[in-house]
């Protein structure tokens, strides 16, 4: 199957909002072409539907979720327009999502490779942020490969910021700690450390990935950095994220 016709297939089941089954995309798929099919994918959400890139998502970012999707790397998906959410959603709408919570970056300057960590930390503000992951495939936790979660631009879904602050210092993003609450009860402790050991590592890295193909972070684009803890399944509720340091972010889901 051609890779113009996978884009076809993705692209549709994103735009009917429609699950697909896990053999719609070959499940031994490469990286490259896993990555084309997933750039390809967001151009034509942009061509048709004005859908446009606003940043990007970066996965697999702790060993934990490696191990789920056998990976020793971490990937990267698009976020668009439509990923971010108002702070509520109807469950009804989503395919089989999952929470999480995740430091979010803002690029107030477009960054390069030529951008060290203490340089990138100059040229961002961060914020709170709770990431709702979901696949175009059915049946799909965790039991993709990872050119298939690639090609599903990381599992995209939506996201949830926060205010964004800009007085922290990279030993402060490496230490912080974080609860998510539903309905007023913790579900689930997290460190900022999962996100290869800071998430401002997460962010180099991203750089480092999109250059590759000749792409960058460019102003005003904002990277969710990675998740704090392992998913959860979404439920109906009032969800609160408490980050030590960094702030609070709500998500109600109805």
């Amino acid at each position: 199957m051609s890779n113009t016709s996978l884009v076809e297939t993705l692209y549709n089941a994103f735009d009917l909002k429609q699950p697909i089954s896990k053999e719609s995309i070959p499940v031994d798929i490469g990286k490259s072409d896993a990555y084309e099919i997933q750039h390809l994918v967001t151009d034509k959400k942009f061509a048709i539907n004005k859908d446009e890139l606003i940043g990007y998502k970066i996965s697999l970012t702790s060993e934990k979720t490696q191990v789920l999707f056998n990976s020793t790397t971490p990937l990267y998906g698009a976020l668009t327009q439509t990923s971010l959410s108002d702070g509520k959603i109807e469950l009804n709408k989503m395919h089989s999502p999952l929470i999480e919570i995740e430091c979010m970056f803002l690029a107030n300057e477009s960054l390069s490779t030529e951008d060290d960590e203490q340089s990138i930390l100059r040229k961002t503000s961060f914020a709170p942020s709770i990431e709702v992951p979901d696949s175009r495939f059915t049946n799909w936790f965790p039991n993709l490969s990872v050119g298939q979660v690639i090609a599903d631009s990381a599992l995209a879904g939506n996201v949830i910021v926060g205010n964004y602050v800009h007085d922290l210092t990279i030993e402060q993003l490496g230490n912080i700690n974080a609860e998510l609450q539903l309905d007023g009860k913790t579900i689930a402790l997290g460190k900022s450390s999962e996100v290869l050991g800071n998430p401002i590592h997460a962010i180099k890295w991203l750089i480092d990935e999109l250059a590759k193909s000749g792409r960058t972070i460019e102003k005003g684009m904002i990277i969710s950095s990675g998740t704090f803890i392992l998913p959860k399944v979404l439920q109906k509720g009032k969800y609160e994220a408490r980050f030590k340091g960094l702030g609070v972010v709500s998500l109600n889901v109805v």
